[in-house]
């Protein structure tokens, strides 16, 4: 069994990003922005710190949305680096702010960015990192593997024996058509 379908069930801070998220595709591309910006937090942390802070990132980044993220200036990263809810990294909130400026320019490319990911499905991980690297700040192959995985476009979210796979394996998540 993997080692996070092995804590994560019926844990406070785990249980119901397990349960409910984690792998699961068909997330609109204000949840992708949330989920890669919530990785880029990650880096160097443990996901359970960045899953506590998740509810004042979201107030702190209004909801993760895009346009208002892209939007935001020097004040604003100020503001952030201030706020102690959140995880207050100067390189990561400026990704993040900069990232929300790539996921706009996707839409105009492709759609968005959920299409963009349709778009190039499927990659190897190694093609994937690559990818991201071009597009988007901070992205290396830590933050790329399980946002992909959290997104169902690489298989490894849950281990075969997990009953939250099957249900995963229900909503035909991407890595499936790639294993066809």
């Amino acid at each position: 069994m993997n080692w996070y379908c092995g804590v994560a069930p019926g844990h406070p801070v785990h249980g119901p990003y397990h349960d409910h998220e984690y792998g699961f595709p068909g997330k609109d591309d204000r949840a992708l922005f949330e989920l890669l910006a919530m990785e880029i937090f990650q880096a160097g942390l443990s996901w359970e710190i960045v899953l506590k802070k998740r509810p004042a990132a979201v107030k702190a980044f209004d909801g993760f949305d895009i346009d208002t993220v892209a939007a935001y200036g020097a004040a604003d990263v100020e503001r952030l680096m201030r706020d102690p809810g959140i995880i207050r990294n100067r390189r990561k909130i400026e990704a993040i702010v900069h990232n929300a400026g790539v996921v706009q320019g996707l839409r105009e490319s492709h759609g968005g960015f959920a299409k963009w990911l349709a778009a190039h499905h499927p990659l190897t991980l190694k093609d994937w990192v690559k990818l991201f690297k071009k597009t988007f700040k901070f992205t290396g192959p830590e933050v790329v593997n399980e946002f992909l995985m959290g997104t169902g476009y690489l298989k490894g979210a849950h281990a075969e024996d997990c009953p939250v796979q099957a249900k995963v394996v229900k909503t035909r998540p991407p890595w499936m058509s790639a294993e066809a």
